[in-house]
């Protein structure tokens, strides 16, 4: 098992990383944002402000979702999971994970797909006045999932070592 142990490390210590740093991705968000008002009010509105917001964002919930899941964040029915035992959880946890493994990998089809579409044909731009290229962003969001995935691997990994009895 020291294989999964050092995978379980290996996924943990790079998303914790990841996570760590996307948190002050909320100040990138309000600085374009605050420049967007404040061009509003006193200078020519900026064409850029709202797509780059929107960016922003996606960046932040895509890069900080492996982090999330990690900590445990997501929502979960206390009613319930609460009162089990922590082996009944992880039995549970496991049983469950793999339907968040299974979305995650029609997430990641369908976003590799995408990104490969807007690297083809020279270079996918938005539709919008700004027309910003939309490989970046499509970027991000593949790495996101790809680090998701292995966060929900590594969870897996510990419900398995849970329901064999060992520490983690």
């Amino acid at each position: 098992m020291t294989a999964a142990r050092r995978f379980i490390t290996v996924v943990d210590a790079v998303n914790r990383r990841v996570g760590r740093i996307t948190m002050y991705g909320i100040f990138v968000m309000i600085g374009i944002l605050l420049w967007s008002s404040v061009s509003k009010v006193f200078f020519l509105p900026a064409l850029w402000t709202l797509e780059s917001a929107q960016f922003a964002m996606v960046a932040y919930y895509i890069l900080g979702g492996a982090y999330a899941i990690q900590l445990g964040s997501n929502v979960r029915m206390d009613l319930l999971y609460g009162a089990w035992s922590p082996r009944r959880r992880a039995l549970v946890d496991a049983f469950t994970i793999f339907c968040l493994i299974f979305y995650l990998v029609v997430l990641l089809y369908g976003g590799i797909g995408s990104f490969i579409y807007s690297l083809q044909y020279g270079g996918e731009r938005s539709p919008t006045a700004w027309r910003p290229y939309l490989w970046p962003i499509k970027g991000i969001m593949v790495t996101g999932l790809i680090l998701m995935l292995l966060q929900a691997l590594s969870e897996f990994t510990k419900d398995i070592l849970r329901l064999r009895g060992e520490d983690i």
